[in-house]
């Protein structure tokens, strides 16, 4: 995947709405969305997270952010069991790469701390198509996305999200920003892989740092981890309530 160039996909147009902040409301429904999972990992497994994020040019202030957050996804997940994560992104004239699988935060931050954003469009479908194929080779438990908005087939995405929720994959889409047609397309490829999703705030770190923690904390314990989580961190509530569904 790393070392395609593929013909970027044509842009839809899409309207921009000023960003917003989520509401509590929207991050407890969220949360609460995770509730009807079964259990991710086997016992005394680790996890298996792909964090993947759009880094086309837009999306510079919000990476700075994800590269000093993540290190809170490890430290949740570490009090469960243990979490190895893939970091995949795009970005450019077709770019879409992926690491390798990382058990060790300093590592994962050194390698976001070095990736600069760059213009083009988005290439979500890449990165599901990308999701299915590592779960061939070992069970992914959970993808999370971090981007602001849509610009491919919504039809051809809600095709390869269904894929994921065959597999048992959720997809944790989070939004920044209120676009409209990445909202539908976030909303759908959470539902169809029976994942969740959740807006947010590019100024309230705080609202990411909640959603990526109880993402972590999902795909190293399940369910049950997920909601021993929700007693202190309303991200997870969010999730819980939406996957109960």
């Amino acid at each position: 995947m790393s070392d395609q160039h593929p013909k970027p996909p044509t842009p839809a147009e899409a309207r921009k709405a000023p960003t917003g902040s989520s509401s509590r409301r929207e991050i407890d429904a969220f949360l609460a969305q995770v509730r009807g999972l079964a259990p991710s990992v086997a016992a005394g497994g680790r996890g298996r997270l792909i964090f993947s994020l759009d880094a086309t040019m837009s999306r510079q202030p919000t990476w700075d952010a994800a590269c000093r957050l993540q290190a809170d996804m490890f430290r949740e997940a570490a009090s469960i069991g243990g979490l190895d994560i893939q970091l995949v992104y795009y970005r450019g004239l077709g770019e879409c790469r992926a690491s390798s699988w990382i058990s060790d935060t300093s590592r994962l931050g050194s390698v976001m701390t070095r990736i600069e954003c760059r213009g083009g469009h988005t290439q979500i479908g890449k990165v599901l198509a990308h999701t299915r194929k590592e779960n061939a080779n070992g069970k992914v438990q959970a993808l999370v996305f971090v981007g602001d908005a849509m610009e491919e087939s919504l039809d051809d995405l809600c095709a390869a999200a269904g894929e994921l929720g065959i597999l048992g994959i959720p997809a944790f889409m989070f939004q920044e920003g209120d676009d409209p047609i990445c909202e539908q397309a976030f909303r759908e490829i959470a539902r169809l892989s029976r994942g969740a999703y959740c807006r947010f705030s590019a100024n309230a770190a705080h609202e990411l740092a909640e959603l990526l923690r109880a993402a972590a904390a999902y795909a190293a314990g399940g369910r049950k981890a997920l909601a021993a989580l929700s007693a202190r961190n309303s991200g997870a509530t969010r999730l819980l309530q939406q996957m109960s569904r």
